[in-house]
């Protein structure tokens, strides 16, 4: 400063370097179908508009409920002399199968395992047909991922409606898609439910659609699960099915509306209620493992595998898996496409059990943790350090860019993120002439940083030695 007037002047010195500043690690994007998405009374004003909710409820407000399911209600008495001995009641679900579109109910099932605020893609509303789409023209699911990439803040891509999908291929061309994006934009990571069409594609056709490229951007998780969420039933549709058992008669409430008990025989309306609530949905994992990869992130740190933990909501998998089972789901010598299983053990409950991504043969990027660590440190740099753009490329400014990088690779070494007896065995940050660039970068405006770290891998396998020690004279 130039200083003209006589008197005492403050000047405030900073000492302390610029920091690095984390950035949120699990806030997952869902793409699919809704009721409406409604913005100033249209209810069709954001659709393939990434919107961030907070909870359920702004959910609803925004883009509505689940699409409700059409029930068959069974009555069946027991006369004796023209009087009642003895009702059963029952409960069906109509002869179509489950709603196509499973966003909300796995939205349901993020929340209540953990999952704070996230994004929602709305692709459509519950009219529209279920498809790929075409991500240049902005339709189906893939109009919703390329949608996405115009948002900064998600760092995880979940799509439960694909696994309606009937074609395996549709399938496929959705997850190149949200991994090619990962891969483009490199601060995101995709869950990817196992896609089985009702059975009929295997394990081996499974890993064929899924490509081979950015493999290390995704993980897939197996199989589907029997959760404790219900199904919404639809009161005007649903009927009921009343019988006089014997006599091949029907009774009087025969193909009446399940919506007019309610008034009309308040008490059988309750019992089929109370019925309807053993009814439970079965949903692909996706959205409860977001919700996981949340908890796990808020209650230990995005290095921590996001496995070993249980899934809230869930009486048990769909499926039962093995030690052997797994083996070929953990390791696949071929494609080296790792799916991890979620298992069910005595005493434990429901565990994921696996921590792998699709690049399960890369010694790099085989863990994910590890890839999702590198994500998070990348992006956390890449924004911190965006003050350099204007300043000059001289060795004052690679000193303020060295200190506040290993400041905060040491805040995480300190928490247990990085492996080492010390900081120079966890990590090296280099930037200089002669360490990164040459005179040439410098006079052509490149700044280059190189950040090395060991990421504290998952001890996916713990082996046991034991030897008698004899005794020695």
């Amino acid at each position: 400063m130039s200083y003209k007037t006589p008197g005492v002047y403050v000047e405030e010195i900073s000492t302390l370097p610029a920091s690095v500043a984390g950035v949120e690690t699990a806030i997952p994007a869902f793409i699919g179908h809704t009721e409406k998405a409604e913005q100033d009374g249209n209810p069709d004003a954001l659709h393939f508009e990434p919107t961030r909710i907070t909870s359920l409820l702004d959910y609803r407000e925004i883009f509505g409920g689940p699409e409700k399911e059409e029930f068959t209600f069974t009555i069946k008495d027991e006369l004796e002399d023209s009087e009642l001995i003895s009702r059963e009641f029952g409960v069906k679900l109509d002869s179509h199968t489950f709603s196509k579109f499973k966003l909300f109910y796995s939205l349901q099932f993020y929340f209540s395992n953990g999952g704070g605020p996230c994004y929602i893609v709305s692709v459509g509303d519950y009219d529209d047909t279920l498809a790929a789409g075409n991500a240049d023209t902005g339709e189906g699911l893939l109009g919703g991922i390329k949608a996405l990439e115009k948002a900064d803040e998600p760092t995880l891509i979940v799509f439960p409606d694909a696994v309606s999908l009937g074609n395996k291929d549709d399938f496929g061309n959705v997850v190149k898609e949200a991994l090619a994006q990962c891969n483009k934009l490199k601060n995101r990571f995709t869950i990817i439910d196992r896609y089985d069409n009702d059975g009929s594609v295997s394990l081996a056709d499974f890993r064929e659609v899924l490509g081979m490229s950015y493999m290390s951007y995704g993980a897939v998780y197996h199989p589907f699960l029997k959760t404790t969420l219900n199904y919404q039933v639809d009161k005007e549709n649903s009927t009921i099915e009343h019988e006089i058992v014997g006599s091949g008669n029907t009774g009087d409430l025969n193909d009446e509306k399940f919506q007019d008990l309610e008034d009309d025989h308040p008490s059988i309306y309750r019992s089929l209620e109370a019925e309807l609530k053993n009814i439970r949905i079965e949903l692909p994992p996706s959205g409860g493992i977001a919700g996981i990869y949340a908890r796990v992130d808020r209650n230990r740190g995005v290095w921590k595998a996001p496995a070993n933990v249980s899934v809230n909501s869930v009486i048990t998998p769909k499926i039962k898996i093995t030690d052997d089972e797994q083996d070929g789901l953990n390791v696949d010598p071929t494609t080296g496409k790792s799916i991890n299983a979620i298992r069910a053990f005595t005493g434990k409950g429901t565990l994921v059990w696996g921590a792998r991504t699709l690049a399960g043969n890369d010694n790099e990027w085989r863990y994910i943790p590890v890839r999702r660590l590198f994500i998070y440190v990348e992006e956390s740099v890449k924004k911190a350090t965006e003050f350099v753009v204007f300043e000059p490329n001289t060795a004052s400014t690679w000193v303020r860019v060295r200190a506040m990088i290993e400041n905060f690779l040491t805040g995480l070494w300190r928490d247990g993120a990085l492996a080492g007896a010390t900081t120079e065995d966890a990590f090296f940050v280099s930037v200089g002439l002669g360490e990164t660039m040459s005179a040439q970068d410098i006079l052509e405006g490149r700044m280059i940083i190189e950040i090395g770290m060991a990421a504290v891998r998952p001890a996916e396998f713990i082996i046991l030695r034991f030897m008698h020690k004899i005794q020695e004279s």
